[in-house]
């Protein structure tokens, strides 16, 4: 069974960062992309970034710019480096993990709450 776990997130001011991190593991699983979705208050939960182990990205346009998504392929952990956060940004992060990309059937992550705010 595969299990995802996030960890990061919390209150951070307009302009500032945060780094959420996630890390896929268990046993007989193939996992070969890792992203995060992101739902605001009375939202649809969205991609936003995602990662295949080649190393190809997808970024929202919402986010490109700004966010950098980075996957550590031996430890199935991918880092995403949030930076110039707005209050828009405010939502609940999902770390997802899929054996492909586009993502279908995604494991899911426990989600960390991300707000800005001043």
């Amino acid at each position: 069974q595969v299990q995802v776990m996030e960890s990061g997130g919390g209150l951070v001011q307009p302009g500032g960062s945060l780094r959420l991190s996630c890390t896929a593991s268990g046993s007989n699983f193939s996992i070969n992309a890792m992203g995060w979705y992101r739902q605001a208050s009375g939202s649809t939960n969205d991609l936003i970034v995602a990662i295949t182990k080649d190393g190809t990205t997808n970024y929202a346009d919402t986010v490109k710019d700004r966010f950098t998504i980075s996957m550590d392929n031996a430890k199935n952990t991918a880092y995403l480096q949030m930076n110039n956060l707005r209050p828009e940004d405010t939502a609940v992060y999902y770390c997802a993990a899929s054996l492909t990309l586009p993502m279908r059937s995604p494991i899911w992550g426990q989600g960390t709450q991300v707000t800005v705010s001043s």
